[in-house]
């Protein structure tokens, strides 16, 4: 009589209550990190212009841009090792080390540790951009772009608190004997301990490998497929990229996530520039900040709506909206003049427009690979997002004062183009699992 030796399969999870303690805990840490974030940038430009001198303030702030791009790749790297919950603590950090740095280059005016702290400080940035990604590991199909648009959402919160926050900082840190305007980063570094604390403790079990552990138990082993499979989806940039282009519709997602962003960018950096050749210095300030304000409104705070339309009428159809709005936002700003009433419209829809390809392309971009290569892919979507908004702010400045503003937002409108052929382009629908399950506009079967 022979024995059965069998192994019994291990209980499938129920993965409702993980997904819903996963996206409150993710609610909580953004607000957390979107405050962290923001604090530092609001008087990042300041800071840089008193340490390193008005004509390196702005490549001070580019830095924390470029970080936040390059530090995607190691924590995705991590991710795709470790699990979500190590590398979004990595990340988070990394940004504290950021922050500190930055306090201590302030009070020693040493330039080179500035910018070195402002590199790290983007892991902040990077850890709140991973975030919307880990909203989705575990997320039902129909209610994924809803879920991801939750937790980009919540970085409202911490974004138009942070500002508030900043003199406060400011006041307490110099009684402490800190240089002024180092307060805030130093703030922003104990924030990112406190997200990062909370994430180590509470991110359990780890959403990504949940849902590789049931992606493996839903799909029937293939001893000759699986070395395949593994190679090409690896955490490095070059197998990330081997994998997003075999797949179009995972080539559409990173497109709309980095146009969408580039476009953003390159008009909203220049804006207060703009506004500032016909306002006075006194006037200035005000003009700028309500406009802006109503710019990060139109970013996040519909951002739940739009989730709720890409789950509803399909991923393409909302990237071809926000792609639609991004156009009107070029043409509103461009032809406002120096009226401040139609470029703050410009500018609303320009926030809303980036919100509808930045949902709508994070969300068909990660269910449109596999599980296990999507942390390498994901990087790769926000390294090539990061880069695109940083070398937009860097030309942008040059076309600004060189042909002028309208100039800008006629060739933003013209880089849209590309990203228009791409999502009308049909294409068939893998299936599978982790395969697009509502991209289907233009779609074949």
């Amino acid at each position: 009589m022979t024995a059965d030796l069998t192994v019994p399969a291990p209980a499938r999870p129920d993965v409702a209550p993980i997904q819903r303690r996963t996206l409150r805990l993710l609610f909580c840490t953004q607000i957390i990190g979107g405050i962290g974030v923001t604090i530092g940038i609001s008087v990042g430009a300041l800071l840089a212009a008193r340490v390193a001198g008005t004509a390196l303030a702005g490549l001070a702030q580019s830095a924390g841009v470029v970080g936040a791009a390059l530090l995607a790749v190691p924590v995705t790297r991590i991710m795709a090792a470790r699990g979500r919950r190590p590398g979004l603590v990595t990340a988070y950090l990394v940004g504290a080390t950021g922050g500190a740095l930055v306090v201590v280059a302030t009070a020693t005016h040493l330039v080179p540790l500035l910018f070195l702290g402002m590199l790290l400080f983007g892991g902040g940035t990077a850890a709140n951009l991973q975030a919307r990604y880990t909203a989705v590991d575990l997320a039902e199909p129909e209610r994924r772009a809803r879920q991801l648009s939750l937790i980009v959402w919540a970085t409202t919160i911490g974004a138009v608190a942070a500002p508030n926050f900043a003199a406060l900082a400011d006041r307490v840190t110099t009684g402490w004997g800190l240089p002024q305007l180092a307060g805030p980063f130093a703030f922003s570094a104990v924030a990112f301990v406190c997200a990062a604390l909370v994430l180590l403790v509470r991110l359990r079990p780890d959403p990504l490998l949940t849902a590789r552990r049931l992606a493996a138990a839903d799909t029937p082993a293939d001893p000759v497929a699986a070395p395949a499979a593994t190679a090409r989806g690896g955490p490095g940039v070059l197998a990330a990229w081997r994998t997003v282009r075999g797949l179009p519709a995972a080539r559409l997602g990173i497109a709309a996530v980095a146009v969408g962003h580039l476009v953003m960018v390159a008009v909203m950096s220049m804006t207060p520039v703009y506004l500032g050749e016909w306002h006075s210095d006194a006037d200035v300030l005000r003009v700028v900040g309500v406009v802006l304000s109503l710019h990060i409104a139109g970013m996040y705070a519909l951002s739940p709506v739009v989730g709720w339309l890409t789950d509803r009428a399909g991923r393409r159809p909302v990237i071809l909206g926000g792609v639609a709005l991004l156009l009107a936002a070029c043409a509103v700003a461009g032809t406002a003049g120096h009226h401040t009433p139609p470029l703050a419209v410009g500018l609303v829809l320009l926030g809303l427009g980036w919100s509808g390809t930045m949902v709508a392309g994070s969300t068909l971009l990660s269910e449109s690979v596999p599980t296990d290569a999507r942390p390498g892919v994901q990087g790769l979507a926000d390294l090539t997002m990061g880069l695109a908004g940083a070398g937009a702010a860097a030309v942008s400045g040059f076309v600004v004062r060189g042909p002028g503003y309208p100039t800008l937002t006629l060739l933003a409108a013209i880089a849209v183009v590309p990203l228009v052929a791409l999502a009308l382009r049909p294409t068939a629908a893998p299936g599978g699992p982790g395969r697009p399950q509502h991209d289907t506009l233009g779609e074949e079967g």
